[in-house]
């Protein structure tokens, strides 16, 4: 009878750090970012910067453990997980998060942090604000409340912006009123954009999170 075993073995990660140009580096927020299925730390970082007011933040592109090329154009990219061994590869990546944030913050123990994320990236945000404390905001944009964040004991929250696109056919309407029912039942809201476009970062979204992020700012 075929076994399936599993083991522990050490891999290397890599994110991309931008200081903030309009405050002092200890006094910076962060905002810490994750890409979607097929992208990298480089992509996800050009939008993190087309935020309104995000020269204020630190602005951090977290690439996924998983990398392949894109057999088209054979760039480097990316993927958080499939569906084997998920559970395993959930907490695997909880962990990265976990010393991603643990070094970013030896310097900056009192800066507030921002998760954001992008479709795959946007369950990686979710799990992460869940996780990661303190925390004081998340900006998910194309992509679904995970069930394990959903069904989470004692799920605490920061506030929350949530964008959808009205001609994406990745993350649906239907998706995000199954998402926005699921944040009800748990006494929780969510600031919601919807906005003219497909899965992408549009200029109205990015608006509001840099609405969002001026807010956390105070």
């Amino acid at each position: 009878m075929t076994e399936t075993r599993t083991l522990s073995t050490a891999i290397t990660g890599r994110y991309l750090a931008e200081p903030a140009s309009q405050a002092s580096g200890v006094d910076a927020p962060l905002l810490v970012g994750f890409h979607g299925y097929g992208q990298s730390a480089e992509r996800l970082l050009q939008e993190l910067r087309r935020i309104p007011g995000a020269a204020g933040w630190a602005l951090v592109a977290v690439q996924a453990l998983h990398r392949f090329y894109n057999t088209k154009t054979q760039e480097v990219v990316g993927s958080w997980m499939t569906n084997l061994d998920r559970e395993q590869a959930i907490e695997d990546n909880l962990a990265y998060v976990d010393r991603v944030v643990a070094e970013l913050r030896t310097d900056r123990r009192d800066s507030k942090l921002v998760f954001a994320g992008f479709s795959q990236g946007a369950c990686m945000a979710w799990r992460a604000a869940a996780h990661c404390k303190p925390c004081h905001g998340l900006i998910v944009l194309g992509g679904d409340l995970p069930l394990d964040v959903a069904e989470a004991p004692a799920l605490d929250l920061p506030p929350i912006l949530i964008g959808r696109g009205e001609r994406d056919t990745f993350y649906t309407a239907p998706q995000l009123a199954k998402d926005l029912a699921a944040l009800e039942v748990l006494g929780l809201q969510a600031e919601v954009i919807r906005f003219d476009g497909g899965h992408e970062w549009a200029p109205d979204f990015l608006g509001a999170a840099g609405h969002f992020l001026e807010g956390i700012q105070g």
